[in-house]
Parts: structure tokens; sequence; C-alpha cells
């Protein structure tokens, strides 16, 4: 199957596409963009592994699916398209890197610039109908992303892995303590961040130390 997706992840990650399931996903994904208004757009479904080669990863921060609201979504986890309000959760992530770095607000809630760093910015589940939060978890990404995040804990040494969120902490199995650091926390959404243990974490200058006792260049959050 030939999916247009960034070289050394297709590489990596060709197994899957020539998997039954993959199959099934990617028809269902068609259908569902043909029979009504989904996200991101289409052009866009691998944008975090587009922006990201496999090779150039140095953080990894997983997200669940896709925001449903019209021109948000471009394929980045917790990112959205320039001009766009800042979703309550990206302003709680702008709020930290404030606190912790000293960084002002960006003007823009464009993530593009992280990625372009080495931040895979991987949503669990890459679609999403509008209005419809979830609405294709069930359709077989999760098997695709799972491979991608397996593929990076068996290739890749000394990554950051930021699991915001039950959800994403649930992904830590895959990962290697003793090779890479894992920084856990409550979900950055108001409901989580305000009962506690999000604000005054540290992990982006955390991650930054760990980037560079590495030999990394640090993100420019």
């Amino acid at each position: 199957m030939n999916v247009l997706i960034e070289p050394t992840w297709k590489e990596r990650l060709q197994g899957e596409f020539e998997k039954p399931y993959f199959s099934a996903l990617t028809e269902a994904v068609r259908r569902e963009y043909q029979s009504t208004t989904c996200y991101p757009p289409g052009r866009m479904i691998f944008n975090a592994f587009n922006l990201c080669p496999f090779h150039q990863v140095k953080v990894v921060i997983i997200g669940q699916d896709p925001y449903h609201e019209p021109g948000q979504a471009h394929g980045l986890s917790f990112s959205v398209q320039d001009g766009v309000a800042f979703p309550p959760s990206l302003q709680n992530i702008f709020k930290e890197i404030e606190q912790d770095l000293g960084r002002p607000v960006p003007p823009t809630g464009n993530l593009t610039r992280w990625a372009e760093q080495g931040v895979l910015l991987l949503n669990a589940t890459l679609t999403v109908r509008a209005h419809q939060a979830n609405s294709h978890a069930t359709l077989g990404w999760q098997t695709f992303t799972d491979a991608a995040i397996r593929a990076l804990a068996s290739g890749r040494d000394h990554l950051v892995y930021m699991l915001w969120g039950g959800y994403a902490r649930g992904k830590s199995y895959m990962i290697d303590r003793q090779r890479n650091l894992v920084l856990e926390s409550v979900h950055p959404s108001p409901l989580s961040a305000n009962r506690g243990g999000w604000f005054g974490q540290h992990q982006f200058s955390r991650c930054n130390a760990y980037l560079q006792e590495n030999g990394l260049a640090p993100i420019e959050w």
C-alpha cells in the first residue's frame, strides 16, 4: 500500500501498512471523509510524522485525538493553525512554559516550530468527525500509532516522553525508562490542571536539561 508519509517513518512502519487492519482503517477513513466533515484535512493526517523524521525525534508528546472544530486541527497534537484561538489545554501549556522558562506566550498556537525541532506531536487517533470528540477512536488508528511508539522505543535512545493525563500515561509500558526520560503529569486541560499536578512541574526545563546532558540541542519552547 502506498502511504504518503515521510520516508524514514515509511521505512520503519512499512510492516503496518501491509497488515489487514491498516487496509480496513484506510477504507473506513476514506468513507468518513467522503460522507461527512472530518479533521484534519486529508493532506495533514500524517503531519506529525512528515514534520519530524524518525531519526530527528527528541521529544514525544502524546495526545488523544485531533481538535474537532473548524480550522483547528492540522495533524499535530495540542496544536492549532495560525489565527485560531488557543484551546484551554494549549493555554495552560503556554502558561506553564512561561512560568518554567520565562518565555512569553507566543502569538500563535501553531506548534510546527516544535515539530521541526524534533518534537513528535502524536495523537493516538489521527482523524475525527467534526464536532464529535473521539468519533474515530475505534477505527484502528491506535494500533498504528502504538506501532510508531514501539518503533521509537526499540530504535532510539535518550528521548523525552511527555505523558500528560491518564490516557497518555497508559502508553508508558512501551517505554524503557532506563534509556529514556519519562515525564508524567495530569492533563493540561482546565478540569485536570486546576486540581493540581500540572503547573509547577518544570517539565520543559527538565526536558531540555536531559537533552543537553545527552549532547542534544534543547528545544526552543
